[in-house]
């Protein structure tokens, strides 16, 4: 069976759109299935350019038996604001392009983020009669504008229309999360199409680990308790907040902030650290896939955070990540989400109100204090992710919709 991956995001990108779909792909092309991807050019968290991507038009190569197709979007490293709004619209002709030239697939699965990328999927369709599954992580364009990184009243209705066509024209629409489905059902999308397939994390890769490792070393962390926050360092993400509370627990010299990554946020966040004289503070760079579980295992407690008013059910893909790694997690986001329901049921952290500086100092002091808490924690957010976001059993629902869909 030919499957197609249609995304903006994948390796030598990371992150963890990226890591999900790659590993999606890897684990059908186990299986047996015919996998290709098309996607742009690296540009998410890329310094510097390979040269074998260089001046190239169409590219494809091979990674883990994955066909990738490489397409160009717009020919920018420096991604300002106004670019990252233009590759929402010149994402998907380039993906439909070059799907309308590639050989033809049984089923295409896309992922959104961003919503623009059912364009594609919607032509290949009725041109090709290419049947495709939604995939949403997020739901857009709400969530952008709940976080107020988008206002044009015009451009809103627009992404809401692509929005709609997008569910009506999918086979399925996949969420990660019960609360994902209630939402988008009350919305008016077809609850028949509506299927929960949890975000799967690899729990091969990302395990406990020693907690004294490199990162520990390189970066002076020595014996102290780290709080870290590894991923992309957005608007959404919150965190002014985390700096707020480091400068709360400045005089608590055994206590560090790591905070691992890239994104808009980060100069203005190296800047706040600078203002307030903060020596708690350690930033390092984006680190590649295979790298992230030392990070994680370099912590003594990781961080999830979001603004309060993202209000659109998500359940980060980072808070997988934390359980896997075998340590506790302290969210500071909406206490109605999904993501906390999760922490609560495995018991693996402690949830506080987001954007409240006071109370997450004070959860990180809780863990700090009672370190037989944080290896109870540890150990049960390990033991749920492993029976609960196998990358098994999610593959096997996908698995079940090709199926059906064969069948029609």
């Amino acid at each position: 069976m030919k499957v197609l991956l249609l995304t903006n995001y994948f390796p030598p990108e990371v992150g963890a759109a990226s890591h999900l779909f790659y590993n999606l792909g890897r684990m059908l092309t186990k299986k047996g299935y015919d996998v290709t991807v098309i996607t742009g050019f690296p540009r998410y968290n890329v310094k510097v350019l390979d040269e074998k991507y260089r001046n190239k038009f169409f590219f494809r190569e091979t990674i883990d038996g994955i066909s990738v197709l490489r397409v160009p979007i717009l020919p920018f490293l420096k991604r300002t604001l106004f670019v990252r709004k233009m590759e929402y619209f010149f994402l998907p002709i380039g993906l439909f392009i070059r799907g309308l030239i590639a050989e033809k697939h049984d089923v295409a699965i896309l992922y959104s983020p961003p919503v623009t990328i059912g364009l594609a999927a919607f032509l290949l369709k009725k041109i090709k009669k290419i049947p495709f599954i939604f995939n949403v992580q997020d739901i857009h364009p709400q969530a952008l504008i709940d976080i107020g990184f988008l206002k044009n009243r015009l451009l809103i209705w627009i992404l809401r229309f692509i929005e709609k066509l997008n569910y009506k024209n999918a086979t399925f629409v996949t969420i990660h999360s019960k609360g994902n489905k209630e939402y988008l059902a009350k919305q008016g999308v077809n609850s028949s199409k509506l299927v929960v397939v949890p975000n799967w994390v690899d729990t091969e890769l990302i395990r406990p680990l020693p907690k004294m490792n490199n990162f520990r070393k390189k970066y002076n962390l020595g014996d102290n308790f780290v709080v870290s926050f590894a991923g992309i360092m957005g608007t959404s993400q919150d965190l002014r907040t985390v700096i707020k509370a480091a400068y709360l627990l400045r005089n608590h010299n055994k206590i560090k902030f790591f905070l691992v990554g890239d994104g808009v946020e980060r100069p203005d966040l190296e800047k706040e650290v600078n203002k307030r004289g903060l020596n708690n503070v350690i930033f390092a760079p984006m680190q590649p896939r295979e790298k992230y579980p030392y990070v994680l295992a370099a912590s003594d407690v990781s961080l999830v955070t979001l603004k309060k008013n993202v209000v659109t059910p998500v359940v980060p893909s980072k808070l997988l990540s934390i359980m896997a790694s075998g340590r506790p997690v302290i969210a500071s986001l909406d206490l109605n989400g999904d993501a906390p329901k999760i922490i609560y049921k495995a018991g693996c952290g402690l949830v506080v109100e987001p954007e409240n500086p006071e109370k997450l100092a004070k959860a990180i002091l809780e863990l700090y204090f009672n370190p037989k808490l944080c290896d109870e924690m540890g150990l049960r957010g390990r033991k749920y992710a492993e029976e609960n976001f196998s990358p098994q059993s999610c593959i096997s629902k996908y698995e079940e919709l090709f199926r059906i869909i064969i069948a029609r």
